[in-house]
């Protein structure tokens, strides 16, 4: 059964096992919380690099048991995710996490050369999962963090990415809407031009496990009664497990309008390295992190 709520994935992963998580600078509340809540689930092993000092104040603070962590003392936020990110690569954790360090120094540990974490000709792009009341199923989305403006081979690395997630949860054939401002083939229109190649792809069975369709304006891409109204003929129209937007701005807008004006709640994960790595912004609270920390372990 596919998981159409963020809350069924602690119950999917109980059946799992445990897998390991290196925090790097994990040295904040917010962090620190959503590994401890992330351990008593019984669904990770967490290990925090960082502070000691700092760790040490947080637990005593938030009255969390420190024992329950490994604890990697290092007081340089620089390093302490370099360290992160050679757990990794010594094959001594599953996935790493982002703490109270800047998305910039983060994504500059993963991507490095000689020591990172992104394997040749690899596309890094972010996947994030929405619950959000007004859909009965939860959405799988790209890029909304990561890639600014994606050519047509970035979006079919996304699109691949989001497939994987949605497998991940559990849909077998997600429906993936190639998004849009318009469903009309508009050749004038970047984004139109690239949902119909890649939606071609999908028809000739060049993309596996799912089903793609575009261009899809939003509106037709989850609502029925749009499609009624429209008398569009798509497989996904009405019914995406999955969007992929054409740029970075409309994602974005489109996801922190999920969580701020329709309460949405979140996962979400940089993928195309050699494991997940949960990206969140260093304000989204514990159940975010929590949320990531889980679709992360389903993904790695």
């Amino acid at each position: 059964m596919p998981i159409t709520k963020l809350e069924e994935m602690f119950e999917v992963l109980k059946s799992k096992e445990k897998k390991k998580m290196v925090a790097a600078y994990a040295v904040d509340s917010h962090t620190i919380d959503a590994v401890s809540k992330a351990i008593d689930l019984g669904i990770i092993e967490g290990i925090l690099v960082g502070s000691k000092t700092m760790i040490e104040a947080v637990c005593k603070e938030e009255n969390i048991d420190i024992n329950k962590f490994e604890i990697v003392d290092e007081e340089n936020n620089v390093k302490a995710t370099q360290k992160a990110v050679e757990y990794i690569n010594d094959g001594k954790a599953d996935f790493i996490m982002k703490g109270l360090i800047s998305t910039d120094i983060y994504m500059r540990a993963i991507l490095n050369k000689e020591k990172g974490l992104l394997p040749p000709k690899a596309t890094l792009s972010h996947v994030t999962v929405v619950d959000v009341p007004a859909y009965e199923k939860l959405l799988v989305v790209g890029d909304v963090a990561l890639i600014p403006a994606p050519d047509l081979k970035q979006k079919m690395a996304i699109t691949g990415y989001v497939i994987n997630a949605a497998h991940a949860l559990g849909i077998e054939k997600p429906k993936v809407a190639m998004i849009a401002a318009t469903e009309q083939m508009s050749a004038g229109m970047q984004a139109c031009v690239d949902a119909a190649i890649i939606s071609k792809m999908s028809d000739r069975g060049q993309i596996k496990n799912a089903v793609v369709d575009g261009p899809l304006a939003f509106d037709v891409a989850v609502d029925k009664e749009s499609v009624k109204i429209k008398k569009l003929v798509s497989p996904v129209a009405g019914d995406a497990d999955c969007l992929v937007f054409p740029n970075i701005e409309s994602g974005n807008v489109f996801f922190k309008t999920c969580t701020k004006f329709a309460g949405g709640e979140l996962a979400a994960l940089v993928v195309g390295a050699k494991c997940p790595a949960v990206l969140t912004s260093r304000g989204d609270s514990t159940k975010t992190k929590t949320y990531s920390i889980a679709l992360a372990c389903l993904m790695s």
